[in-house]
């Protein structure tokens, strides 16, 4: 492969081709003599495109064969929503860059409503998130919550023909892809906390290739990398995904890293919430002592894994 080009791996929905663009324009901008080009791959959770993500495997379908692809120097670099980047990576592999967050709220989008309160009674309103039904029926229990798959131009379409009454998305995604406008409301996230990394990309690299791993440090905010990587290391030491309602939310305020965890049942009426502080430099342990406390809480009942 030269050396003086880059390989982008990438699903290739509309939003995963505009972020991959998005960095391919940040790497030209700090290396301009350096060629980068996008490879599309097709991953199972593009191929398995309506059945709920809980009950086909979560956040691996998203991943997996671009990261094949990667371990066979088919491309030098892959580039994911981070939310949709599994805790462990294979061997051989490294989390490289994480880049400057997004808005991290969950966007309502309705046609009919101005907001999650104004719904009806018995209102349907369309998500293919656990951690979303969940978080939405502790709001209103009363909501009929439908399965909603498919990219983001597809949701929208959904919801424009009259299937749901709202939909609620990543408004990450829509600012991305221009669609702001579509935001009716921005959830706060003492409402619906938000899923583990959303909002940043992870930027995936072999972990020997020296020379990709340097070029991508400037794709790297200290920040959003310090914040997810307590998030992420919540999420793995309560072994979750996608299968269970499981969120978190991580900023850096005022020289300290805080982090609010919350794990919810199904069906919204358990909810186990905890937030702490630590130092910069303790990211990883930070995810970690929420993660335990909440399992001191008894949350483990609702994971079903033990303590």
């Amino acid at each position: 492969m030269s050396p003086s080009k880059l390989l982008i791996g990438s699903r290739g929905s509309p939003l995963a081709l505009a972020q991959s663009k998005g960095v391919k324009a940040e790497l030209e901008r700090h290396h301009p003599h350096l060629e980068v080009e996008i490879v599309i791959i097709k991953t199972s959770g593009d191929v398995f495109s309506q059945a709920p993500l809980s009950q086909i495997g979560g956040k691996g379908l998203f991943t997996k064969e671009i990261e094949e692809s990667l371990l066979r120097k088919k491309i030098d670099l892959a580039v994911h929503s981070l939310k949709d980047l599994p805790t462990t990576l294979p061997p051989g592999l490294c989390l490289a860059a994480v880049s400057r967050r997004e808005d991290v709220r969950d966007a309502f989008v309705s046609n009919k409503y101005q907001s999650l309160e104004e719904l009806p009674l018995g209102a349907v309103i369309g998500t293919s998130s656990l951690r979303r039904q969940s978080q939405l029926l502790q709001i209103r229990w009363d909501l009929e919550i439908r399965n909603l798959r498919g990219n983001l131009d597809t949701r929208l379409r959904k919801l424009d023909e009259g299937q749901y009454e709202a939909i609620i998305l990543a408004c990450a995604g829509l600012i991305r892809l221009g669609l702001a406008h579509r935001i009716v409301e921005k959830i706060p996230v003492e409402q619906i906390c938000p899923a583990i990394g959303q909002g940043a990309l992870g930027i995936e690299a072999r972990a020997e290739d020296a020379v990709t791993l340097e070029r991508l440090q400037c794709l790297d905010h200290q920040e959003t990398r310090l914040a997810t990587e307590a998030e992420r290391a919540f999420l793995k030491r309560l072994g979750g995904g996608c299968q269970v309602p499981i969120a978190a939310y991580a900023r850096v305020a005022n020289g300290q890293l805080q982090l609010d965890g919350v794990i919810t049942s199904i069906d919204g009426k358990q909810v186990y919430r905890y937030s702490a502080q630590s130092d910069l430099q303790n990211a990883e342990g930070l995810g970690i002592r929420v993660a335990e406390s909440l399992l001191g809480q008894g949350a483990q009942e609702v994971l079903g894994v033990s303590g």
